[in-house]
């Protein structure tokens, strides 16, 4: 697993009061490929029951963001990583991934997953690696539910 450090100017915190639910929304709703479409009661519903990890810029703009869907003593689910694209390139996808796999509420857990279509490479130098065994793991799939109204 690599060590990387968060380049000068750039800070990753996990105070909930610190996201900033428009950037999340935005990016998520707008840009992103897996959740296109996202209302923003269901992101602040989302973020309200997960550890968030947020990357400011200059200690104020938030320009990255995980969240991890935990019990914190088992499982995790990694979740809605994205950096915004005017500040790629400098390594806070892989400084924010190393501030996720460090933190305290995420050590001895059995079992850390994710979902991407695109970066393999990111996550693999973390220790993730393709299912082992597929045919264990099943799930209920509506990729249309955000375009439904919630009753």
């Amino acid at each position: 697993m690599p060590i990387t450090s968060l380049p000068d100017d750039y800070e990753i915190s996990t105070a909930p009061e610190r996201v900033d639910i428009d950037v999340v929304h935005g990016f998520l709703a707008e840009d992103s490929y897996w959740a296109r479409g996202i209302p923003r009661a269901v992101v602040e519903r989302a973020i309200d029951h997960s550890l968030c990890f947020g990357v400011y810029h200059h200690g104020a703009a938030m320009v990255g963001f995980a969240r991890v869907v935990t019990d914190r003593a088992t499982f995790a689910w990694l979740a809605d990583l994205f950096i915004l694209e005017g500040y790629r390139g400098q390594g806070l996808s892989k400084a924010l991934m190393q501030h996720v796999v460090d933190h305290p509420d995420l050590q001895g857990l059995r079992r850390l997953m994710l979902v991407t279509s695109d970066a393999h490479g990111l996550y693999r130098q973390f220790g993730f690696k393709g299912l082992s065994d597929t045919e264990r793991f099943l799930q209920v799939l509506r990729p249309d539910s955000y375009g439904q109204a919630r009753s």
